[in-house]
């Protein structure tokens, strides 16, 4: 009895002391040390990828889209568009079950509906007429055929934050119109904002909205 007390004594020992050894090495020294290399050699990533403008303040992150509205009058009516500003691809969510149509973090999913589906067609269909009818000015009409896939579709989680560059060149000369700005410096700036590939091969060439507009109130009080 007393030899299987003192086993079971030993065991017992031997087990606190390797849970002991193990919290500290995975639970303190291990995320210490990840932490540390990641703000030593990502500091912004590691912070969220966090976006200030001219003045210092933070007013979002590059990795999550947010929307660009005028304020709204009734909280229960449709914000509408405030076309000074470049806008981001739509933000279906996960349609009839919930539309995330605010980029509201709380959810995060596509619509999961067929191309040939009525909901989903009506959407697009709705949604290439609205892009037509805000970009379109009295000196650069918008043609339906110009208008990209991702100026009429969300993306797979519904927070994309980048648009393409025909999508950003397509808004230019309303977005110029707006603010009082020569359509060229629009379209430079946009051209300034663009990334190809990542690595040269992986992805596409995207324009991350939010940097976009950041530069483009800038360039208003210049």
């Amino acid at each position: 009895m007393n030899t299987s007390l003192k086993n079971t004594a030993r065991m017992l020992g031997a087990g606190l002391r390797a849970l002991l050894v193990l919290s500290v090495v995975c639970g303190v020294l291990y995320p210490l040390a990840v932490t540390g290399v990641a703000q030593a050699l990502f500091s912004a990533k590691a912070d969220g990828s966090e976006i200030t403008d001219g003045s210092g303040r933070t007013v979002g992150s590059s990795l999550i889209g947010q929307t660009y509205t005028l304020p709204k009058q009734d909280p229960d009516e449709v914000a509408e568009p405030d076309l000074r500003w470049f806008q981001p691809r739509p933000s279906n969510g996960l349609g009839s079950n919930s539309v995330n149509t605010g980029y509201a973090l709380i959810l995060s999913g596509a619509t999961n509906r067929a191309a040939d589906n009525a909901d989903l067609v009506r959407w697009v269909t709705e949604a290439k007429a609205a892009v037509v009818a805000d970009n379109s000015t009295a000196s650069h009409p918008v043609r339906p055929q110009d208008v990209p896939a991702d100026a009429v579709t969300s993306s797979g989680s519904g927070l994309d934050p980048d648009i393409s560059p025909e999508y950003a060149q397509l808004q230019v000369h309303r977005v110029a119109e707006r603010n009082g700005l020569p359509a060229a410096e629009v379209a430079k700036l946009v051209a300034e904002h663009t990334e190809g590939r990542t690595l040269g091969f992986m992805g596409e060439p995207r324009v991350n909205v939010l940097e976009l507009n950041v530069a483009l109130k800038d360039m208003s009080k210049a």
